[in-house]
C-alpha cells in the first residue's frame, strides 16, 4: 500500500524524507510535498525521516486525513520529481512547534 503525505507538511515541506526514497516518488508543491502512489514501493523509509509526522502508510491513515490520498495521487501527477534536501520554507520551525514536535 502505497504512503500518503498529510496536509501536515502544509506550510513546513521539511525534506529529510526525499532523500531516503528509494525510487524518488515524491513530488514539490509549492507548500508541501506530495507521494506518487504508483511511484511508491512501500519500503516505510521516509515516515521516520519526516520531523513532523506527516507522512503515513494509507492503511495506517487517520481518518482525518483520508482526503488526502487523492490529493496525492493528484498533485503528484502535476509536480516535479524532488530527489534531495532542500531548506524548509519560512515559518518551518515554528509550524513544527505547533504541531507539539
Amino acid at each position: 500500500m502505497p504512503h500518503i503525505v498529510t496536509d501536515k507538511c502544509l506550510g513546513c515541506r521539511f525534506t529529510e524524507c526525499v532523500e531516503t526514497c528509494p525510487v524518488s516518488c515524491f513530488h514539490e508543491g509549492e507548500d508541501q510535498l506530495f507521494i506518487d502512489p504508483d511511484a511508491c514501493i512501500d519500503c516505510s523509509a521516509c515516515v521516520p525521516a519526516c520531523p513532523i509526522h506527516a507522512i503515513y502508510e494509507d492503511c495506517d491513515l487517520p481518518d482525518e486525513f483520508e482526503h488526502m490520498v487523492e490529493i496525492n495521487e493528484e498533485k503528484a501527477g502535476d509536480l516535479p520529481v524532488i530527489r534531495s534536501k532542500q531548506e524548509p520554507l519560512p515559518g518551518a520551525e515554528e509550524r513544527k512547534t505547533e504541531l507539539g514536535f
